[in-house]
């Protein structure tokens, strides 16, 4: 569904995703909204079920160094002592020698599941170039396994507005790798078997 109004005044744009009565195993939805036609906000969210348990689950999309081992020429660093809890700090650093992105990250809610109830942690990012939040949620589903939710927004600061929806689309694919890989049932690189 798309809806216009006057440019001078509100543009909304939003896809909608209608599913079938038959889950899917993957959702990718993503929306931009915007106040004027060069303030756009992204807003992406990824759904993906998995047979693991909530814990388990919970456990992988918690442990922020692999993380960083799913981005091309990325690693995280843990600011903070472990466990994560609120107030954990950590930075996703992109780059090759001097030339580096960061992308700092603060837990400011930390919930982890305890069935039937979900797990829920909130980050804020905190850096100099990226600002925005993300939200990782795992469910159990009541025929076993997990389903995931992500969901973010992010703004890179000095890129025109413009170009947000090339950001989303660019965090959607990176994130969805991510989400799939540290999901995935058989351990891949940065998905390390047997790490709290």
């Amino acid at each position: 569904m798309v809806t216009r109004s006057n440019p001078r005044s509100t543009v909304a744009v939003s896809i909608t995703d209608r599913r079938p009565r038959t889950e899917p195993i993957f959702v990718v939805q993503f929306r931009v909204c915007m106040p004027a036609y060069h303030a756009l906000m992204p807003a992406i969210r990824i759904i993906h079920r998995t047979p693991l348990p909530p814990a388990e689950a919970w456990r992988r999309l918690t442990d922020w160094e692999r993380h960083g081992a799913q981005v091309p020429l990325t690693r995280t660093i843990i600011e903070t002592e472990p466990p994560t809890h609120v107030g954990t700090r950590f930075t996703a650093r992109t780059g090759v020698g001097r030339i580096t992105f960061d992308d700092t990250m603060e837990v400011v809610r930390w919930q982890p599941p305890a069935p039937p109830s979900a797990g829920l942690v909130r980050l804020e990012k905190r850096g100099r170039a990226v600002t925005g939040w993300a939200e990782i949620e795992v469910r159990p589903l009541p025929s076993g396994g997990t389903e995931a939710h992500w969901r973010e927004d992010l703004r890179v600061r000095g890129l025109p507005r413009l170009l947000d929806p090339l950001t989303v689309v660019a965090g959607r694919l990176v994130f969805t790798r991510a989400l799939t890989r540290l999901l995935s049932p058989r351990p891949g690189p940065g998905t390390r078997s047997g790490r709290g």
